[in-house]
């Protein structure tokens, strides 16, 4: 989608008073893959959407994107391990907008490995990217989402929030983790109109799983074709990858969602891969 039929969607969204109209989103991770596609759909729907990302050129570039005047938009450099960048990039969002509505915590990355061979800085670095960022950026939402008495959090999980795979120790780790906090949240955040969820994508074909396919080629000793094959889509009911839209669809549902009816849940969207 280009710069051009973004803004016009945006127009057109505000217009017909989309199902998050005036609502602010900061998304993490959003200058890429699906968290920008969350943004770009948050934005259709008429949201006011913060671009929180390591790369800040990337962030801003998306944001222009959405829109240029940048009164709808707004992209924040963010090492969401970084407390002081957390504070001050949500510190932003808020100063920009007025208030917070969403919070999507989607940044993340992926190091594939045995466990036996599993460098320990490797390992602490994929955990305080997922959950330290996690925790980090719910904090701050947090306290903003309490003043107003509302707001909703919504971890990127991952089917390994639910399953094992080879190679994956520490990711399969802090998507768990993310499910337990997204409780917390949940039983602490009720009493101020704050919910949390986590989705749980399958495999989607974004640059970090492309990444992934000829590492785990390499580790297991098979081809590339065979580790989509049998390795990364062998569970789904059809063979096929999880789309970025898919994904976005399902944050859509949870960031619009009317109560806290939905709360300290974990949503599967997966092509049938884990059947809860």
């Amino acid at each position: 989608m280009n710069s051009q039929n973004e803004t016009s969607s945006n127009k057109r969204a505000e217009c017909a008073g989309g199902r998050l109209l005036d609502k602010v989103a900061v998304i993490t991770g959003a200058a890429s893959g699906i968290g920008k596609e969350i943004a770009l759909t948050f934005a259709r729907e008429g949201a006011r959407v913060v671009i929180a990302d390591l790369d800040q050129s990337a962030a801003q570039q998306t944001a222009s994107a959405i829109d240029p005047t940048g009164k709808r938009a707004l992209g924040v450099g963010m090492d969401v391990t970084n407390e002081e960048q957390v504070e001050s990039g949500m510190a932003r969002a808020i100063e920009a907008f007025g208030r917070l509505d969403v919070l999507v915590s989607n940044a993340g990355v992926q190091i594939v490995a045995p466990l036996v061979e599993f460098e320990f800085e490797k390992w602490r670095k994929l955990l305080s990217i997922h959950l330290d960022g996690a925790f980090l950026t719910t904090r701050t939402a947090l306290r903003q989402m309490y003043r107003q008495k509302s707001g909703s959090i919504i971890y990127m999980g991952s089917v390994h929030a639910k399953e094992a795979s080879p190679l994956k120790a520490p990711y399969v780790t802090a998507k768990h983790g993310l499910i337990g906090l997204a409780k917390v949240v949940a039983k602490e955040g009720a009493a101020h109109g704050v919910r949390a969820n986590v989705i749980c994508p399958g495999f989607v074909r974004t640059p970090l799983v492309e990444k992934q396919i000829p590492e785990q080629a390499r580790e297991l000793g098979i081809s590339e074709a065979d580790v989509v094959k049998t390795v990364m889509l062998k569970e789904t009911v059809d063979g096929e990858f999880t789309t970025v839209q898919d994904v976005a669809e399902a944050a859509l549902f949870l960031a619009a969602f009317p109560s806290n009816a939905l709360t300290g849940q974990s949503m599967v969207v997966s092509h049938g891969w884990f059947m809860q």
